[in-house]
């Protein structure tokens, strides 16, 4: 992929925090168009505390947030934990919404059956849900999408699908930096009205929405995204 120029972004730190059983993979296709950027670290930590001081712990005193699905709520947390070292924050992919009864009790009978069978990966068809439907059988996506949970491995998969996400909406006003919301036309996993939720909660912030991309936004339409992050930092700072 050709260097993207991203204006003002180009020498400053992002701090990246992936989706559900996404590693720094994910965002392979963007990083050469950052000089300088740290991984949340989200492997091994049950609870978003956890995960969030592990970020603040290794990242530069400020830095560019950047949250993808699961991770956009380990994006908040840090947002709302130390304002004064977000400098801006971007959530693409995501919500504010908790946790339903359904999905935790859906995720208790997947983590039982797990600890008796054992962690072989996502299956195909979770894999194949969350990309665009004209690129649901690209084998390349689908296997980066598996090489990261087999990565991360069982540990991680039963901590992630434990970890109860919280209702951020009501604490959404208190986010005070730049914010951008992004949304991906195809996405089946996230809806628009999640996406608005968090613009029209979050003073100021951007919605934006890309066109022909599924839920993996960084690994489907990189280049979208990455002029998209340009374009916004040049009209913050007009």
């Amino acid at each position: 992929m050709s260097r993207v120029c991203i204006s003002k972004y180009d020498t400053r730190h992002f701090a990246l925090c992936p989706g559900f059983m996404n590693d720094g993979g994910l965002w392979s296709r963007m990083l050469p168009n950052f000089d300088s950027y740290t991984f949340t670290d989200q492997s091994q930590n049950v609870t978003l505390d956890s995960m969030a001081q592990r970020l603040l712990d290794t990242a530069p005193t400020q830095f560019i947030l950047m949250g993808f699905s699961m991770g956009g709520y380990v994006a908040r947390h840090i947002a709302l934990a130390a304002p004064e070292r977000v400098t801006a924050l971007i959530l693409a992919n995501t919500s504010a919404r908790p946790s339903n009864a359904k999905t935790i009790k859906r995720n208790r009978l997947v983590i039982g059956i797990t600890e008796q069978n054992g962690f072989q990966g996502l299956s195909r068809k979770a894999r194949q849900k969350a990309l665009h439907p004209e690129k649901c059988n690209d084998e390349e996506l689908l296997q980066e999408m598996q090489d990261m949970a087999l990565r991360l491995g069982q540990t991680s998969f039963l901590n992630q699908l434990g970890l109860e996400r919280p209702n951020g909406i009501p604490t959404l006003g208190e986010i005070k930096c730049p914010t951008l919301v992004i949304w991906s036309r195809q996405d089946k996993l996230r809806s628009l009205e999640e996406a608005q939720e968090l613009a029209n909660g979050i003073p100021d912030a951007k919605l934006e929405i890309i066109e022909d991309c599924g839920h993996m936004t960084p690994m489907e339409a990189p280049e979208k995204l990455i002029a998209l992050l340009g374009k916004w930092q040049f009209l913050s700072n007009k």
